[in-house]
């Protein structure tokens, strides 16, 4: 993906990336600044890369009866505003002038519901796997055009605003290689990531907040 820009609504305007508008998407609060990116991971069924389950879930188009882990997630209503395939393709779901329902229960320095603040993007990937070089290289193309229409000051992943109950991006992200790639300052960029709690969910794979 070449340099891109947000138009109308915060949608990107590039012909590589690819819109399937989610439902479960509002207006942020009145006044409300986005100052924060929050990254994800998420494969379905867990694990397995590929095929259309993802852009379902976040489109209520699910058919959970083509797998049965698929069941857990019946009525689940979940979003993100960008997601981001093992090869690099970009979807985009909602407007980043939109507030998708990606952090659910979160907190980011003293402030709670993160979904009011921030931009969600997904990794297609799992808490054991490196991502890939693709997806590296969108994320980099892809962070400029964000910052260039949002005061984004920080990038976090799920683990961080919502410790002991999520563990994505997890420990095969390399946080170092998407500040330095994608224009971020060090002092953007999260924390090293604490060990994850005993019993904490595994981030995303399900697909939930």
């Amino acid at each position: 993906m070449t340099a891109a820009r947000l138009g109308d609504g915060g949608w990107l305007e590039h012909p590589s990336v690819r819109r399937a508008p989610s439902p479960n998407v509002d207006e942020r609060p009145p006044g409300t600044d986005v100052t924060l990116l929050v990254l994800h991971n998420i494969s379905l069924p867990p694990g397995r890369f590929g095929g259309p389950y993802i852009e379902a879930l976040f489109t209520n188009t699910l058919d959970c009866a083509a797998d049965p882990w698929f069941e857990r997630l019946r009525g689940l209503r979940v979003s993100a505003h960008f997601l981001i395939a093992r090869d690099g393709a970009v979807v985009q779901f909602a407007g980043t002038d939109s507030r998708a329902w990606h952090a659910g229960v979160s907190c980011f320095e003293g402030r709670e519901r993160c979904n009011d603040f921030s931009i969600g993007i997904e990794l297609e990937g799992c808490d054991d796997q490196p991502f890939t070089d693709a997806q590296y290289r969108a994320l980099a193309r892809l962070a400029p055009a964000l910052r260039a229409r949002h005061p984004i000051r920080a990038l976090r992943g799920h683990e961080h605003i919502a410790p002991g109950r999520k563990t994505d991006p997890g420990p095969h992200f390399d946080w170092r290689r998407c500040g330095r790639e994608g224009g971020w300052d060090p002092a953007q960029l999260p924390p090293q990531a604490a060990p994850a709690a005993a019993g904490a969910l595994p981030a995303k794979a399900s697909g939930e907040q």
